[in-house]
């Protein structure tokens, strides 16, 4: 089964109406984290740049404005090409970026086929990790089970 869904593409930094830069980026999603999509910027810096948002932000964004706050997302065209326009905001700075409308519609696309929408919490594996946590050890054995049985007392008449 297919675990990890990527794609390396270049996207165009907006610095301008008139200007831009190319950034090369790898689009990730992990069928082990259904509910996020990840994209690493190769900016040229020691470390790459990594933002994690909601995968269904994608997928609505591919078709729609949607968003707010830290990443919104919407369809455009620019210099007659249709592009993905994806704002990000963070303590260290605004970003507006271009992603190819048809390579990110393709890329979110093979996502949905290997966990379909609505599937997602079956991949997290919850009621298997709560039935774990739930189940009785041995050792509970003795606080679960009555030391004395109903008819019986820990003490004899008279005792105290």
């Amino acid at each position: 089964m297919l675990n990890v869904v990527e794609r390396e593409l270049e996207l165009k930094l907006v610095l301008s109406p008139e200007r831009s830069i190319p950034v090369p980026a790898r689009l990730s999603y992990r069928t082990a984290d259904p509910y996020a999509v990840h994209i690493t910027f190769h900016i040229g810096s020691e470390a790459p740049v990594h933002w994690t948002f909601a995968r269904e932000l994608l997928v609505e964004g591919v078709f729609r404005p949607c968003g707010h706050g830290d990443v919104r997302i919407w369809p455009t065209k620019t210099d007659e090409h249709n592009v993905i326009s994806v704002a990000l905001t963070s303590p260290d700075g605004n970003a507006l970026l271009e992603v190819p409308s048809a390579a990110v519609a393709a890329w979110v696309e093979r996502t949905l086929h290997v966990v379909p929408p609505g599937t997602e919490t079956e991949r997290l594996g919850l009621d298997e990790a709560l039935a774990e946590l739930l189940a009785p050890l041995p050792a509970d054995d003795l606080w679960l089970s009555d030391p004395w049985s109903s008819d019986e007392s820990p003490f004899q008449d008279g005792e105290v």
